[in-house]
């Protein structure tokens, strides 16, 4: 019987960094659409090497940015690459509850935590003085869960029914809850379920982000909000 090989490349941090360097464009879609929300003291949480950190750096009404990463690695890749930034080598549970959190950012984070809703209340503690915003950004549709996933370290993949129930359950208020690039649903199946790829390729996060994803977020924002995609987007208010 064929087993399922381990893959050596995810513990590298070019595993997922590197490839994903490329998603310009991708980052600032993402930033755009939370900008609404972002304003006064923020922390990201999960922020890696500070590739969206870069980015949140740039939004006018944010004050104060604290960038928050459990991995020591990444932290002081980030601190080294962004002298001056406020980076906190940890969790949220270390961010102080003094009631001064005007948002928070998570991208890409809530999957690899197996107790979501209680880290969702966490975050909620965080916002409720304010009455901040959690501008929140997931994968979806389990349909997707494909080897990359588990090396990932991903717990799940999200439905929409189910990220609204998390959300409510922990005490948010929901704003938005969207799916987020239709496009990419289908080259992440192709790709990662059928082909069971176990990286990903530059060059081809590269073509995507330039050439196809601006267009398809263009409609996505402007025209039709579609049924589903490779991503959930929510904005939820503590």
């Amino acid at each position: 019987m064929q087993t399922e090989q381990p893959n050596a490349a995810a513990d590298t941090e070019d595993f997922e960094f590197a490839a994903l360097n490329e998603a310009r464009n991708y980052r600032q879609a993402l930033i755009a659409e939370f900008t609404p929300f972002l304003r006064g003291r923020v922390a990201e949480v999960g922020a890696g090497i500070g590739q969206l950190t870069a980015e949140l750096a740039r939004v006018p009404g944010i004050t104060q940015l604290t960038a928050v990463e459990p991995e020591q690695r990444f932290a002081e890749r980030l601190r080294r690459e962004q002298p001056g930034r406020t980076v906190i080598h940890g969790t949220a549970a270390d961010l102080p509850l003094d009631g001064g959190w005007n948002a928070i950012v998570s991208v890409n984070v809530l999957e690899h935590i197996r107790e979501d809703v209680e880290e969702l209340r966490r975050w909620r503690a965080l916002l409720a003085p304010t009455r901040g915003h959690l501008c929140l950004f997931v994968p979806a549709r389990p349909e997707l869960y494909a080897p990359i996933d588990k090396d990932f370290g991903h717990f799940r993949r999200y439905t929409k029914p189910g990220l609204r129930r998390a959300l409510t359950d922990a005490g948010f208020e929901i704003v938005r809850l969207d799916y987020f690039n239709a496009v990419g649903y289908f080259a992440w199946w192709a790709s990662f379920v059928l082909l069971k790829q176990r990286g990903f390729k530059v060059a081809s996060v590269r073509l995507f982000d330039r050439a196809i994803f601006p267009w398809v977020h263009a409609w996505e924002r402007h025209v039709l909000r579609p049924p589903f995609g490779q991503s959930l987007l929510a904005v939820a208010r503590g």
